[in-house]
């Protein structure tokens, strides 16, 4: 059975956030996490790519898009 339990590293020495489940000499696994140095960028409003704005860049919507697919029939 695995227990997580939150602490940080400090100084060769492990400083838990809460009381281990247990007072018995058990196995233990340390994973350490690296914090992220930047926050994430904000995505800006209206830097989407729009439909059709691919359009002549090798990419188009056919006119059957909307379409019923043939695969489907016996479903619908």
């Amino acid at each position: 059975m695995y227990t997580a339990i939150k602490g940080t590293y400090e100084n060769g020495q492990v400083i838990f956030e809460e009381t281990p489940p247990t007072n018995k000499n058990m196995k233990v696994l340390i994973i350490f996490l690296e914090e992220a140095e930047a926050p994430l960028t904000q995505r800006q409003p209206g830097n989407l790519n729009r439909l059709g704005s691919l359009q002549g860049n090798g990419y188009s919507i056919p006119d059957d898009f909307n379409d019923p697919l043939d695969d489907l029939k016996e479903y619908m």
